[in-house]
């Protein structure tokens, strides 16, 4: 959910700034501002930046972690819904829409036999500096479908993303819709 509100720190917190995705470091019993939090991680402004932390310390912000679990049905198969579940659960920080939803992620492949999902996905902006972060929680979020093995994520610039790639209801969630 979207958000403002001001908490303080409770320990000295890894983030990463937006969007060039350098790395920072807020310091403990530091005041920042949350300013969304979707799918366990947080967007943050401190001292006029935006960062990103990771949903993984959560703690650092006082609160829970967000654990992303999925029912193995049993079948020794990967569900192709569970991993558009999992994408669906990957934000960018900057616009308060899922990478699906977004259109980022151009296909997905499910090796039954290997249990390998490769995804070929875009960015917003070819220079994005959050790149990594994104495909690095794509890797860990599909990870957790049960089955998967391995992921491979690749980044392609062409086609270049625009915005009528994004859903209808991202389209107007965002005011982009004409």
């Amino acid at each position: 959910m979207a958000e403002q509100r001001m908490v303080s720190t409770v320990r000295e917190v890894p983030a990463r700034l937006v969007p060039v995705g350098d790395p920072m470091t807020i310091p403990a019993n530091t005041f920042v501002t949350i300013t969304q939090s979707l799918g366990g991680n947080y967007t943050v402004v401190y001292q006029g930046n935006m960062l990103r932390v990771d949903g993984t310390d959560a703690d650092a912000l006082g609160l829970e972690k967000y654990e992303l679990e999925f029912e193995d049905l049993g079948d020794g198969r990967i569900h192709e819904e569970q991993i558009w579940e999992a994408l669906e659960t990957v934000y960018d920080p900057e616009i308060p829409v899922n990478l699906r939803a977004l259109g980022l992620i151009y296909s997905l492949k499910v090796c039954q036999h290997s249990g390998e999902v490769v995804i070929e996905m875009t960015l917003t902006a070819p220079g994005c500096g959050m790149g990594p972060v994104l495909v690095g929680d794509v890797k860990h979020r599909v990870r957790l479908v049960p089955n998967v093995k391995s992921v491979s994520v690749e980044l392609v610039f062409d086609p270049p993303w625009h915005r009528d790639m994004m859903s209808e209801e991202a389209q107007l969630e965002t005011g982009m819709f004409f």
